[in-house]
């Protein structure tokens, strides 16, 4: 899997406690081209999100001390972070686990064990979107300027 040339540089933001899967995550992520940001808890990753304003988070469940369910509540309700994708990486595969996530406000959700090459491809993917979108935002408030200024 190759980035393309535009989300080279995108930052990606990881929340995880277990090493391995930090350290694999980072790997392939900054083999991709992506510029990677780490925390290994909820409140940290919240600073850290708020601060870096990373363009994807990819956020565990399971966390010491605020769960990730929790965590993107709160990254959903501040304007800030409100529009930063976010893809949960979980042991949790349940229906329900999954149920969950959209509701706190997901937008995608890769049970563990993972393939790398499908956390990649959905990566690519939520960047994409994300760059389309926030780029018919600033058309459509350039079209509504050009209209006012009539």
């Amino acid at each position: 899997m190759s980035t393309t040339p535009e989300l080279k540089g995108s930052k990606i933001l990881i929340v995880d406690d277990a090493p391995t899967v930090m350290k694999l995550l980072q790997r392939a992520l900054k083999t991709e081209g992506y510029d990677v940001l780490a925390a290994t808890n909820g409140a940290v990753a919240l600073n850290m999100a708020e601060e870096a304003l990373p363009d994807l988070i990819l956020l565990d469940i399971k966390l010491p001390d605020i769960d990730g369910l929790e965590v993107c509540r709160r990254l959903k309700e501040r304007e800030a972070t409100s529009s930063i994708p976010v893809i949960f990486l979980t042991a949790l595969d349940q229906p329900q686990n999954m149920v969950q996530g959209f509701r706190a406000g997901s937008q995608d959700y890769v049970s563990k064990p993972f393939h790398i090459e499908e956390v990649l491809a959905r990566v690519k993917i939520h960047l994409t979107l994300r760059r389309l979108i926030t780029t018919m935002e600033e058309q459509h408030q350039e079209l509504t300027r050009k209209h006012h200024d009539l």
